[in-house]
Parts: C-alpha cells; sequence; structure tokens
C-alpha cells in the first residue's frame, strides 16, 4: 500500500542526490579510465547530482531515503534479469514475425489490470510493457492499462495481463509499494 507519509525534504534530496550521482557514474566509467579521471569525472557528477537533486527532489520520491532499504533494492536487482530474459523472448517474437513469410501477426489493443498502487511503480511496469517488443502502453487510467499488442492472443483482461505483464508486476510491486 502507498504510504501517504512524506519523508522530510533532506531526505528526499538526499536520495535524489544519491540516484543521480549513481546513474552519472554508471555513464562515465570505462574500464580503463585511470584514478586521476575518476575523480575528475566523479567531481563533475557531484556538483550536477547536487544541481539536479536541487530542482527535482520534490517530483523524484515521496519516501526519501526509505527507497534504498536493503529488501527494496534486493527486489529491484531480481527484477533486471526478469526483465532482460522477457526482452529477449519478446525480441526473438517480433522477429520471428517480421521474417515470417505470411507475418502472423493480429494486432489490437487489450486492457489489462494492475495491483500496483505507487504512481512510480505504476510508471516502471507501463515502460517496462513499452520497452518489450511487440507491446506498448498507450495509456493508464487508475488501474488499468490500454495496450498495444502485435498478436492479440486473447481478449479476457486477466488472460491478457498474465501474457503481457508476466512476472513484472510481482517484483515491481516489492520494489515500488
Amino acid at each position: 500500500m502507498v504510504s501517504l507519509e512524506t519523508a522530510s525534504k533532506g531526505s528526499r534530496f538526499a536520495y535524489a542526490f544519491i540516484i543521480y550521482l549513481i546513474i552519472w557514474c554508471i555513464f562515465i566509467y570505462s574500464p580503463g579510465i585511470d584514478l586521476r579521471h575518476f575523480i575528475q569525472e566523479f567531481s563533475v557528477g557531484i556538483v550536477f547530482s547536487l544541481i539536479a537533486a536541487g530542482l527535482s527532489y520534490e517530483h523524484l520520491s515521496m519516501r526519501g531515503l526509505k527507497n534504498l532499504s536493503p529488501r527494496r533494492i534486493w527486489w529491484a536487482i531480481k527484477y533486471v534479469p526478469v526483465f532482460i530474459w522477457a526482452m529477449i523472448k519478446a525480441n526473438i517474437d517480433v522477429a520471428y514475425r517480421v521474417l515470417h513469410p505470411a507475418r502472423p501477426i493480429k494486432p489490437g489493443i487489450v486492457r489489462i489490470r494492475t495491483s500496483l498502487k505507487n504512481p512510480v511503480g505504476k510508471l516502471a511496469l507501463a515502460n517496462s510493457i513499452t520497452l518489450t517488443p511487440g507491446t506498448m502502453t498507450m495509456q493508464i487510467v487508475k488501474d488499468r492499462y490500454y495496450i498495444h499488442w502485435i498478436y492479440v492472443r486473447s481478449e479476457d483482461e486477466e488472460e491478457a495481463g498474465k501474457d503481457i505483464k508476466g512476472n513484472f508486476e510481482k517484483y515491481l510491486k516489492e520494489v515500488f509499494d
């Protein structure tokens, strides 16, 4: 359930700063970088992360540093291979449909439901669905998603939801709700 409590501004700012600095480090790191260059890049990253956090911390998270609990981080790490595997399978499926001489597609729009309550969790699910080839989230209305699907196997909300969401929702619920 989404907590109605909002963390302090300091906690929210610190969380935003840490997230931006981690992202900065991921982008600047390369295996051959020497320590002197890394320290220079890291210092610039601190400045830009402070600026970005100052401009956006109110919009990034209501929980602040509570988001960095070991349990949430563990579930987020576990989600990455689940997402990558789903993306690999979807890429193979779309490649098959594109390369097959008969073009076996049956496009359509289906409605599925989510049990996620956190808006960021809902956004993460929508992005996961869209980043998986063959599906695209078109609209989110409360707990319903409208998905364009390259091959509609079922128009039943529950069956379509199982096919499209896979295990995404289970993991994202642990990370965000």
